[in-house]
């Protein structure tokens, strides 16, 4: 399960941007998870609950915001979504895609301090 190392990076990561910015306490890191990724949310959170213990961010939620995966067809200029399994030709033109616009994102986006 390599959502226990994500989850555990995410808190070492949080707790730093906490303590840069001068927050003792987190309530809640939201994170940005892409569907292609290789991240399963449910995972990713249950995750977080067991390597949050014993840290500063014990206290903490994890909030996931899924990002669906799209593509973008240059020759028609039609973004659509790509879906699971992924599938990335056109529904327009019936071409291939060559480009991922949204999909593979694992990042903090938020850190909300508790007080």
């Amino acid at each position: 399960m390599h959502e226990l190392s994500i989850a555990t990076a995410i808190i070492e990561r949080a707790d730093e941007l906490a303590r840069a910015d001068g927050t003792v306490a987190v309530s809640a890191v939201t994170v940005r998870v892409g569907e292609l990724s290789g991240v399963v949310p449910d995972a990713l959170d249950f995750a977080f609950e067991v390597a949050r213990d014993g840290t500063a961010l014990a206290a903490a939620r994890l909030v996931v915001e899924q990002v669906p995966a799209r593509a973008y067809c240059d020759p028609c200029a039609e973004e659509f979504p790509v879906g699971m399994p992924p599938f990335f030709w056109c529904p327009r033109c019936d071409r291939p895609s060559t480009e991922l616009r949204s999909g593979r994102e694992l990042e903090i986006t938020g850190i909300e301090a508790r007080h």
